[in-house]
């Protein structure tokens, strides 16, 4: 199945050197120079719309919750693509026609948590690290986490009275 590029970027293209690093870099990737999306999006239509469609998606340094929209959305996280120090390309695809990468050493799981001491002790490196965090007004964490074994991560998360909401992918 033929691989359809679209690179979302929400900042403005004009002089953007990390825009056309990205343009490149997925131009390089797959052999197709992608459609651009500069305005708001939803992931879930788009993969609705085109389930070949894969969707460049930049996480630039200091950015928090983008993986948010990708809960529920039938869509997960098939590969990263270093564009620079500041930007990196999150590869989504749709979950029912993504393959998991063979070499896929990080998953990418997200949870609800209650920010106590004893989540903290029990959840180590050795089980997860956090990649993103985001506070919500009820008091809990929406988190994203990356880890290697995701039984032993929702096992600490449910013995602490958390609550696992799923897999975003892997890469």
């Amino acid at each position: 199945m033929s691989r359809f590029p679209i690179l979302y970027w929400p900042r403005s293209t004009k002089s953007d050197t990390e825009y056309q690093t990205a343009r490149k870099v997925i131009n390089s990737t797959i052999g197709a120079m992608p459609d651009v999306i500069t305005g708001d999006f939803n992931v879930g239509d788009i993969f609705a719309a085109r389930p070949d469609a894969v969707v460049y998606y930049p996480v630039f340094y200091g950015s928090t919750g983008w993986w948010g929209e990708l809960l529920g959305a039938n869509a997960v996280v098939t590969d990263k693509l270093i564009i620079s120090p500041e930007c990196q390309l999150m590869v989504i695809e749709s979950a029912s026609a993504a393959k998991t990468p063979r070499h896929a050493t990080h998953q990418l799981l997200a949870a609800e948590i209650y920010p106590t001491s004893g989540f903290f002790k029990k959840m180590s490196s050795e089980i997860a690290t956090v990649a993103d965090m985001l506070a919500t007004d009820a008091g809990t964490i929406l988190a994203l986490f990356a880890g290697h074994d995701k039984n032993r991560f929702v096992r600490v998360l449910e013995s602490t009275g958390n609550a696992y909401l799923g897999c975003i992918g892997q890469y």
